[in-house]
């Protein structure tokens, strides 16, 4: 039996002329930059996921918006395939003290970052400057990509 693809929200959270993104990669390994987010849990709705990752990874409150992007990438090596939400989101509360980190250890950076800053590192997925200062009018898709880290 074929497993299917995991599912998984992120945040476009905008602040003035910059985006918020993460590093996602426990330990420092890789330089690949995304929006935070994560994985869905059964039972709970999409915008409810995206409220709990973003907190987790950020300690950051957050009210969810539209969707504004469906993306797919994979690993055809290891057979990994992830479809992605996008949504809008604005921060409604931030955390207290300064020293946040995720308590479940993956998201070890985070940034706020101007288009520019933002495409000088590594990123996916490939439509990210687009949907974060981009004119998006409606949702967009981005069909299948290949994952890197």
């Amino acid at each position: 039996m074929t497993r299917g693809p995991r599912l998984a929200v992120r945040a476009v959270i905008r602040r003035k002329d910059r985006v918020l993104i993460v590093n996602a990669y426990p330990g420092q390994v890789s330089d690949l930059w995304c929006l935070p987010g994560g994985g869905v849990e059964r039972g709970a709705s999409l915008p409810d996921n995206l409220i709990r990752e973003v907190f987790e990874e950020t300690g950051l409150a957050i009210t969810v918006g539209a969707p504004c992007l469906v993306n797919e990438f994979h690993d055809p090596e290891r057979g990994f395939h992830q479809v992605e939400l996008f949504f809008f989101a604005a921060v409604t509360g931030w955390p207290i003290g300064g020293d946040w980190s995720d308590p479940e250890g993956v998201v070890n950076r985070h940034r706020w970052v101007t288009p520019d800053e933002l495409r000088a590192v590594r990123f996916k997925p490939d439509s990210l400057p687009a949907i974060a200062f981009g004119d998006v009018g409606g949702l967009r898709y981005d069909p299948l990509e290949r994952i890197v880290g």
